[in-house]
């Protein structure tokens, strides 16, 4: 399948390697390639430069956000949260009748909040949207011929690629949107990654309740201590 993956941080890199792994024609959207294939520095998160990683995965494709779109059939949102809906709204016909789905977290870094929750790393982002709408739902009514769903975002994206590295694999993935069939695409996608115990949560709603558990996995990860990565499984009676 012809897959595009928008971001070239941590998370997209994941998905871009396991995706041609598994065979799959793999096309990586950046907003400027120029500027990412110059860049000599690792990143922020410590990542190697692009160009590297390009190297060491021949095969990889590098465009322009609405390039990579156009070249695909199923397109993976790993834009930052807070960027995600005006780059997404911006290749709105690119993206037409196809499936994306959204593991982009709303953070609003830098926010003054009454009540700020302290950190090892610094304050705690504000989320925004929630509680009544999700970033999700925001991309879903801005690009209305795009079946969006919402998965991914309770792992680290390192996880969400290699579920057996958690208790070979015994955790739970979710997956919420509107469309039976673009979340049934999702869901055969998990499959291929690993993943044998996958969650509807029904409509594109449920991904407030996704984009809201961001909080709730980072206290559970700093209480372990950061690195020590765990998944969630559900038990049902």
């Amino acid at each position: 399948m012809k897959i595009a993956v928008l971001g070239t941080g941590g998370g997209g890199r994941a998905h871009a390697a396991k995706l041609l792994e598994l065979g799959h024609d793999v096309h990586v959207g950046t907003r400027d390639p120029e500027a990412t294939l110059a860049r000599t520095e690792p990143d922020m998160m410590g990542n190697p430069p692009y160009r590297q990683f390009l190297a060491d995965h021949p095969g990889i494709h590098l465009h322009a956000f609405a390039e990579a779109a156009a070249a695909a059939e199923l397109v993976i949102n790993g834009i930052d949260g807070a960027n995600a809906l005006k780059a997404l709204t911006a290749i709105a016909d690119q993206l037409a009748d196809k499936t994306l789905i959204d593991y982009a977290v709303p953070y609003l870094y830098g926010a003054q909040m009454e009540h700020p929750w302290p950190t090892p790393f610094g304050t705690m982002p504000k989320l925004d949207p929630c509680d009544t709408d999700s970033l999700a739902e925001q991309i879903q009514r801005a690009l209305p011929d795009v079946k969006v769903v919402k998965s991914f975002v309770t792992q680290e994206q390192d996880t969400v690629v290699n579920p057996e590295a958690i208790a070979g694999g015994d955790h739970t993935m979710f997956v919420a949107g509107d469309d039976a069939e673009a979340k049934k695409t999702v869901t055969e996608l998990l499959d291929s990654y690993g993943w044998t115990d996958v969650l509807d949560l029904g409509d594109l709603v449920a991904a407030r309740g996704m984009e809201m558990y961001a909080h709730m996995h980072g206290a559970i990860g700093m209480a372990l201590g950061m690195g020590n990565h765990f998944g969630v499984k559900i038990v049902r009676r």
